[in-house]
This record gives structure tokens, sequence and C-alpha cells, in this order.
């Protein structure tokens, strides 16, 4: 007679009992809660209220010294005719995409340099992270003395090797530009961290793979690295672009948004708007488009990083 064998059941660790199980999510619940809560806050107090905050001014005809008036949408319709506003526009695209390529290319490639097991590798991070951890309106005093145009570094430089740099914060040509280098120098220290990290956490099996296949370093570099390093990318290209949406105070320090207008950006005309022509609700409005902007932008990045960003190592 044939004798049917069932496999044993899983033995499994006898649990906490239900009432006990619930009580230690909860309190899982509330210390999550409680870590998050003043992260919560500070972006409640400095973010929500401030936004809350402008979009009621932007209705508003407000000079900071009489009542305010009731403006309606009149503010954003003075958008469209200001020649200004746009001029500020131009230069702050102009300011963001050139700036946030030069500045990844920059961190990128001295993230590869200091990645190949240099000597004294630390001091050269820390050497290079300087600029970032300067203020920047310090690091905006010594670029303007290396732009002077007869005695400053940069043209003295140039003559070296037979060239005649121009007067670069008042020339109408050089003068954003100048600034681009000088936002360069400044920012490329933060990317660099964020890009070393990313390198050193990408397994080296792989690249050993690769070599016994026979790749080039440019075969390695394009079909290993780039792949695993486009979460630092993205993480980096959102930030900077944000950050460089929001240029002013380097601007404001050397140029003063010179000659003309060729280096006003939004958020300088923004403050001069707001509190050189007391203009708050016209400034308000300003701001709100804006954050219109920067929003835009940093949701098509986001939509774009499913298909260019890989997480999976």
């Amino acid at each position: 007679m044939a004798v049917e064998v069932h496999p044993a059941a899983p033995v499994r660790a006898p649990g906490p009992p239900r009432g006990r199980r619930h009580r230690w999510r909860g309190s899982e619940t509330l210390a999550a809660w409680l870590f998050l809560l003043p992260s919560f806050a500070g972006f409640v107090v400095f973010t929500v209220v401030p936004v809350l905050g402008a979009g009621t001014i932007s209705l508003l005809n407000w000079n900071l010294f009489s009542s305010p008036t009731w403006a309606g949408l009149h503010n954003f319709a003075r958008l469209g005719p200001d020649p200004t506003f746009w001029s500020a526009l131009g230069n702050t695209a102009y300011f963001t995409f050139v700036s946030v390529p030069l500045t990844l290319l920059v961190s990128l490639g001295l993230a590869l340099l200091l990645n190949q097991g240099l000597r004294h590798v630390a001091l050269f991070r820390s050497l290079l992270l300087l600029p970032y951890a300067t203020i920047t309106v310090a690091v905006a005093f010594v670029w303007i003395w290396l732009y002077i145009p007869h005695d400053g570094l940069v043209n003295a430089v140039l003559g070296l090797v037979g060239l005649h740099g121009p007067s670069w914060l008042i020339s109408d040509e050089w003068a954003m530009p100048a600034l681009i280098v000088m936002s360069v120098w400044k920012s490329f220290g933060f990317g660099m961290v964020i890009f070393l990290a990313g390198l050193q956490a990408i397994p080296q099996q792989l690249y050993e793979a690769a070599r016994v296949d026979g790749t080039s370093p440019w075969q390695s570099f394009r079909n290993v690295t780039l792949p695993l390093l486009s979460p630092s990318v993205f993480f980096v290209v959102v930030t900077s672009v944000i950050g460089s949406f929001q240029v002013f105070d380097q601007a404001l320090v050397m140029t003063n948004g010179g000659p003309g207008s060729r280096t006003t950006t939004l958020v300088m005309y923004i403050y001069q708007t707001g509190f050189e022509n007391y203009d708050q609700g016209y400034a308000a409005a300003q701001s709100l488009v804006l954050f219109a902007f920067i929003a835009v932008i940093t949701g098509l990045q986001f939509l774009l990083q499913r298909r260019l960003v890989h997480y999976d190592i």
C-alpha cells in the first residue's frame, strides 16, 4: 500500500502577539514622524509660507510705507510689456545654460582624476573644495581684482601668450562670460564631491569584466561609468539649474547688473523692483513667475530621468 508523504510545513519563529505587534508598528510610525517633523516644519515655515505670502502680495499695490491696495492680476499683466524683465530672464537663461554644462564638465573631469588613486588625494580634495566653502562675496571681490584690465592676473597671463585681454567686467560682450567663469570656479567643488562618491560606489568587477572583453578606456567610460554615474549626474544637474536660475550675489557685487543691463539677472531685477523701487506687488509677481519657470524645468528633468538615469548596479 502506497503511503502519501506530505512535505513538512515551514516552521515559523513565534512572533510577538498581535496587539504588541500593532503597538510596535505604531511606535515606529511615531518615531518616523518625530524625525521628519523638524524638516517638515522648516519646509512649511521657509518655503510654503513665503510662497503663499508672495502669492498674496502679488495681488496688491504696496510700497512698504503705505497701506496696500487691491491690484488683482495687474502686476502679472505688467510683465508682458516690460523689456527689462525679459532681458533679465534672457540673461539668467544664458547664465544657466552655459554655466551648468561647464560646471558639470569641470567637476566630472576632476572627480575622474582624483579617482585614479593619486598620492595626497585627500589634500587635493580639500584644496579643490575650498572655493565652494568660501562665501560668494569674498570670492567675487577676489575675481574683481583678477579681472582688472591693466593690472589683473587674468590679463597678465593672457599677455604672456601674446593676447590682449578685454576690460572684462565693463565689456558688453565679456561681462557675462566673466561672471560664468567665476561661478564655475566657485561651484565645481560641490559637483566634484558628488561625482567622486558616485565613482567610488561603482564595483571594480565591472571594469575588470570590461577589460577582459577588450573594451577601450573610452568604451568603459561610456558603457560602465556614465550609466552607473547617472544618478549623481542627475542630482548635480537639478541642483545646479535651480541654483543658477537664482544667481544674484556674484552679479550684484561684481557688475551690479552692468554694463547697462547685460548682467542683470532675474533675481537681481526682483531685488531692484522690491527694495530699490519699493514696488512689492510687482516684485512678488516676478518671483512667482521665476518659481514657475524653475518648477517647469525641474519637472521636465524628472520626466527625462526615467529614460536617462539608471539606479541598478
